[in-house]
């Protein structure tokens, strides 16, 4: 029975779809050819989201059965590294206890990004796929908790899913720390190369290998940008600063690292 020995947890729209896809080009690592399988998250249910298209998303290609996800390791032959990628593991408060019961020595990476940016480029990336029916963030942010007890899926949660401590937190209370690896989303942004590098030592793989990074997975922006205000309104923004300001103080303390960019 092959599982994987890393994962990428998240968080959503924070380049984990351009991680998997400059990993999967590496000879000694194996990804799972399924992004976001969801298993760890969804794992033994029966999926009815309800918000719109999410009958031909998450609850059309997410696994919820064992056979079903260990099939998608059958491939794997010689390589070092066996991983997946699935954003939704940071939010879901299920992951972690179902994660640390099937593979407790797994290696988990992480990218978090500024929480309101994180927030805004979710809204376009539904704006983009013509499921947001909202053309302002302001607007759907006041939707945000009706959609949550509607049952639309954690795409949705613009706002909640920005609250990494919470989240990051569960992990590191179950996890060893040398198992965790959390990367801002800048840094891989701009210094993409010295990112990988970083993950393949910490994943055991060759270091020297440059996959090809020159194409951008998963880009927010709507094709009609007239169709949208693509500007951020100053206030929206100094407001969910406000309500991230303690998770993110305590986010700095837990890892570690100056986040004082995240609160301007």
């Amino acid at each position: 029975m092959i599982m994987p020995n890393f994962l990428i947890i998240g968080a959503a729209k924070a380049g984990t779809t351009s991680l998997y896809e400059y990993l999967k080009q590496h000879p000694q690592i194996w990804m799972s050819p399924v992004k976001e399988t969801n298993f760890f998250a969804l794992e033994g249910e029966t999926l009815d989201f309800r918000g719109p298209e999410d009958q031909n998303y998450i609850n059309k290609f997410s696994i919820t059965k064992i056979e079903d996800y260990l099939n998608l390791f059958q491939g794997v032959e010689n390589q070092v590294a066996i991983g997946e990628a699935s954003p939704l593991y940071l939010y879901h408060p299920k992951a972690p206890k179902r994660i640390q019961h099937y593979i407790p020595n797994v290696k988990l990476i992480v990218i978090l990004r500024n929480p309101v940016d994180r927030a805004y480029s979710s809204f376009l990336h539904l704006v983009r796929d013509r499921r947001e029916p909202l053309r302002i963030f302001a607007q759907a942010l006041r939707e945000e908790d009706v959609r949550i007890r509607s049952s639309w899926e954690h795409i949705w949660h613009y706002k909640q899913m920005g609250f990494y401590y919470v989240q990051l937190n569960q992990y590191f209370n179950r996890f060893g720390k040398q198992q965790i690896r959390v990367y801002l989303f800048d840094d891989f942004i701009n210094n993409t190369a010295c990112t990988l590098k970083n993950i393949f030592q910490f994943l055991g793989v060759s270091d020297s290998f440059i996959p090809n990074m020159s194409i951008r997975h998963n880009v927010s922006i709507p094709k009609k940008q007239n169709s949208i205000e693509l500007m951020l309104e100053i206030e929206v923004r100094k407001r969910l600063i406000e309500e991230y300001r303690e998770d993110i103080l305590k986010l700095q303390e837990l890892l570690q690292q100056d986040l004082s960019k995240w609160l301007e």
